[in-house]
């Protein structure tokens, strides 16, 4: 038997760019994972239920991947370093449709010098897309990498250009 505090649950969902899963405890979202082979280990963890916030994380997505919906409203359990929390927050105030590079937001947060480990903190995003980290490019103008695959961030900043362009 799991103890509630730890206890983990998923959905898988299909969209444009394919499958993802989502991972929540019974509160809030703890992950979103690219539909491949090496998250299925991590689905023993867990267990398939439907809960309100996979529910509701499936119907924002929805929204976005429509343009209907530039901000999501989800609650997040993020789990990592100081710094890493640190980035994410701060990826989540990048504006949709637009992007900035490590450099940029390392200079945001006051580090200046810490563009690498900045895009090493956004390598490790526990939740893609909610946590807009497909929005950090490299100062060069290249998209530099993104966990999905360079198709995927591709997609989705081509998405959000449409989409912020149309007044919605």
């Amino acid at each position: 038997m799991h103890s509630p505090e730890i206890e983990k649950f998923f959905k898988v969902i299909k969209n444009p760019i394919g499958s993802l899963i989502l991972i929540s405890n019974k509160s809030a979202l703890i992950g979103i994972k690219f539909g491949t082979e090496e998250v299925k280990h991590l689905l023993h963890k867990c267990i398939r239920e439907n809960q309100p916030i996979l529910s509701e994380t499936e119907k924002q997505l929805k929204e976005y991947f429509a343009g209907n919906r530039k901000e999501f409203d989800i609650p997040l359990k993020l789990e990592g370093t100081d710094f890493q929390i640190k980035v994410w927050q701060e990826l989540t105030k990048i504006p949709f449709g637009e992007t900035i590079s490590y450099q940029q937001l390392a200079e945001k947060m006051g580090s200046k010098n810490k563009a690498r480990a900045v895009g090493n903190a956004n390598a490790k995003n526990p939740i893609p897309i909610i946590i807009p980290c497909h929005r950090v490019i490299e100062k060069n103008g290249k998209l530099g990498g993104f966990g999905g695959g360079l198709h995927i961030k591709q997609f989705l900043l081509e998405l959000e250009k449409t989409h912020s362009n149309a007044g919605a």
